[in-house]
């Protein structure tokens, strides 16, 4: 007998192991004495009688069936092995690892919103993760009718639900439909809660859902970018100042040298207005006199001239440049008299300790 006691053994395997699959099933073969049950890490073994579970083994090894298996099960425990007889059943093979998939929308989907009556075109992607979490439900509406169930299977099925969810998280939670990526969390959330309950009757649950962007048409995308431009420099007329300044910058304005300086003092002074009249703003926000310019002093000054100090007053100094009589009294000595005049004949300088004018040379006596 020994030597023909395993001679119609065989090995209970996942015999197509695929990181892609869910499941795989070995079925409808008849399980002889001697069989030998292979668990790998990252599987586990359910073993089916009837379509039913009969005994459910997650410790990875190599098991013999009649002695470590078959005590263990439900009903078939009191099968008795023949010499040429064995039992029929199935076994389905799990995948226990979480899976990892990427999505994205097939096409845009139309966001309503008030500022585009069409509604705002709208693509999005990102990835989300799931696992097998209830085997009762996997066999009764998957395993039951299928042999094997891959990551293909699964996304054929939720990809197209997605879009219908990013519509309607979009709408619930888009505060800003020109940032959605603001409120990413909170959409990504809503969807794996809808996601997970519309597949938890296939014995899988999602574990995990993220959006990694949101990507709108080059002319929405134009028209934001410009929008925040704006915003960042307060109002048109100053978008219109940094537009211009940015373009002699860059050199797009190319003009005469002439033109592009009367340009740049146009914009200089109408900065400087701008400048005068935030300080106004301002100032009369907080309660103090506004500033104004006078034509005496082009510095800006308070209005009120009573709530500012008086500055001190100097005395007036008197002018070092002599006047005409007081130039033909001193030039009254010519050289001719022998003399020394106060001031210079010729260019009316007022003369020093030398005998010649410190300004032009001439000779004073």
């Amino acid at each position: 007998m020994g030597l023909f006691s395993n001679q119609f053994a065989n090995v209970v395997e996942w015999e197509e192991w695929n990181e892609e699959m869910v499941f795989w099933k070995w079925t409808n073969r008849e399980i002889k004495k001697g069989s030998r049950l292979i668990i790998r890490p990252g599987q586990d073994a359910i073993f089916l009688h009837n379509g039913k579970i009969d005994g459910i083994f997650t410790e990875d090894g190599d098991y013999d069936i009649e002695s470590e298996i078959i005590p263990f099960l439900s009903t078939l425990k009191g099968i008795k092995f023949g010499f040429n007889s064995g039992m029929r059943a199935e076994v389905l093979f799990v995948n226990t690892k979480e899976f990892l998939m990427k999505w994205g929308t097939q096409n845009p989907i139309l966001i309503p919103t008030p500022q585009l009556p069409g509604g705002m075109p709208i693509r999005a992607n990102g990835t989300y993760t799931f696992r097998v979490s209830d085997y009762t439900s996997l066999i009764e509406n998957v395993a039951g009718v299928k042999n094997s169930y891959g990551v293909a299977d699964l996304r054929n099925r939720i990809n197209p639900f997605i879009d219908q969810l990013l519509m309607k998280w979009i709408t619930t939670e888009g505060k800003d439909m020109f940032n959605l990526q603001a409120n990413a969390t909170l959409i990504a959330a809503g969807i794996q809660k809808d996601l997970s309950y519309d597949i938890s009757d296939m014995g899988m649950e999602i574990t995990g859902f993220q959006v990694m962007s949101f990507n709108y048409p080059k002319e929405v995308q134009d028209m934001v970018t410009k929008t925040a431009s704006q915003s960042m420099v307060g109002d048109i007329g100053r978008y219109q100042q940094v537009s211009m300044t940015d373009g002699m910058a860059s050199g797009a304005m190319n003009g005469g040298g002439v033109a592009s300086d009367m340009m740049g003092m146009m914009m200089g002074m109408n900065v400087a207005g701008q400048m005068m009249k935030n300080m106004n703003e301002t100032m009369q926000q907080v309660g103090a006199t506004p500033m104004q310019a006078t034509p005496e002093n082009p510095q800006a000054t308070p209005g009120n001239s009573q709530a500012t100090p008086q500055t001190p007053q100097m005395p007036p100094q008197t002018s070092q440049t002599p006047s005409s009589a007081q130039i033909t009294q001193e030039t009254a000595a010519t050289p001719s008299s022998g003399t020394k005049p106060n001031f210079c004949p010729n260019c009316g300088q007022k003369t020093g300790e030398g005998n010649f004018c410190p300004n032009c040379g001439q000779k004073l006596i």
